[in-house]
């Protein structure tokens, strides 16, 4: 019988450091109360010059806005709405960075899930997380790279992947296969953008609580997945943002084609 893991306690948040320095972060799907709207709360603390959050939820996305605006100056933040799926929507979200001085950090959170067996998986349910997740993906790399060649920056590039892109799951195979090519993604882009300066990388979490989660996944299925956590809880979505915000600083100057497990999974 495998034994019960107590649940240990969140640390404290961290206090900043100025990693982000009048730098210009660009962040997809950053409304609302996960893990890109703590990165982007997360690099404005950081000393950001300013932050560009991107999301397709108008409302939750305006929210997002007017409360970091309140918080540390409106000046600092802009929003646009923004589906990863359309080309034109990426290149305006980009372009509305010139305004805060450039794209210096790109941070590629956009992805969507679902459960679903291959036996009953549509191919409308496989092509929409592929081109949400990994062809998203795909495409803010693209548009965020040229951008920084055109401008002369070494920017930095960070994508979210997760552990499932490593470890099978039930109903996942969707997900699981574009966050595997998320990771694969990160490694070759990385490489081709090198000579320019630009670094890219990626981070996998396992399990990040936030509302939204607690509110589509069962108590018991929550507790199953604390379980195979070493702390026996979730990581909090700043947990995650912090080793987004290390690889988007320079103190990792010298990783790129990286990623990076945000997890306490045990074997």
């Amino acid at each position: 019988m495998t034994a019960i893991r107590p649940e240990q306690p969140t640390p404290e948040y961290p206090p900043a450091h100025g990693l982000l320095k009048d730098r210009t972060v660009v962040v997809t799907a950053a409304a609302g109360a996960g893990i890109g709207a703590a990165v982007a709360r997360r690099v404005l603390e950081e000393g950001a010059r300013g932050v560009v959050i991107g999301d397709t939820h108008e409302r939750r996305l305006a929210e997002a806005e007017q409360s970091l605006g309140a918080e540390f100056g409106a000046d600092r933040v802009r929003s646009l709405v923004c589906d990863v799926t359309d080309e034109a929507q990426v290149q305006v979200l980009l372009d509305a960075a010139d305004e805060l001085g450039g794209v210096d950090v790109m941070i590629n959170n956009a992805g969507l899930g679902g459960t679903a067996s291959v036996l009953e998986m549509t191919d409308e349910q496989w092509s929409k997380v592929i081109d949400i997740t990994l062809t998203g993906t795909f495409r803010c790399i693209r548009a965020a790279s040229r951008k920084m060649i055109e401008a002369g920056k070494r920017g930095v590039i960070v994508n979210n992947a997760s552990v499932i892109g490593w470890r099978a799951q039930e109903g996942q195979a969707h997900y699981a296969a574009a966050k595997a090519g998320v990771m694969a993604l990160t490694r070759c882009a990385a490489l081709d953008v090198a000579a320019h300066g630009i670094r890219v990388n990626a981070v996998s979490p396992s399990l990040a609580m936030h509302p939204f989660l607690a509110k589509v996944t069962s108590d018991e299925l929550l507790h199953e997945l604390k379980q195979r956590e070493a702390f026996g809880r979730a990581a909090e979505p700043w947990e995650v943002a912090n080793v987004m915000v290390f690889l988007a600083s320079e103190y990792s100057s010298y990783l790129t084609g990286e990623v990076i497990s945000v997890s306490s999974q045990h074997a």
